[in-house]
């Protein structure tokens, strides 16, 4: 085997490693965002049946897109209104952001990591109609 043959492996190594790292950050940005979710919800919601008897939590979330959700929810809890409801829209907020956060983290990996301007790129449009679809509609 020749040092071309050599270098070329050592390289292919070195992109597996990478990719590896990069399917793990995504794997346990995912499962954090899930689990966070998964807890909050769970926890609204058994503070709802303590305290009412029932499941139900009567409220419209209608009309406002994700930035104007999280500003309210934020402003409720620093007036300090902690409940049930505040409990579920965070956990609902938690859940709405994870995509965004791991194509957020895709894109830093691309260009800081990788070095890879073709992927950062296309990353970062799927990043900007994220945000579109979440922020500004």
């Amino acid at each position: 085997m020749d040092s071309s043959e050599l270098y070329a492996k050592a390289h292919q190594s070195h992109e597996a490693e990478l990719q590896l790292d990069m399917d793990v950050l995504v794997g346990y940005i995912l499962q954090i965002g899930v689990l966070l979710s998964m807890v909050l919800v769970a926890a609204g919601l058994l503070w709802t049946r303590l305290r009412s008897g029932g499941l139900v939590l009567n409220y419209q979330i209608t009309g406002m897109n994700l930035f104007e959700f999280v500003v309210y929810e934020v402003r409720l809890a620093l007036h300090g209104m902690l409940g049930p409801r505040l409990l579920v829209n965070l956990g609902i907020i938690a859940l709405m952001l994870t995509p965004f956060v791991r194509v957020a983290a895709s894109v830093v990996y691309f260009i800081a990591v990788l070095k890879n301007w073709k992927y950062t790129l296309f990353t970062a449009f799927v990043l900007t109609v994220l945000a579109y679809s979440l922020f500004l509609r």
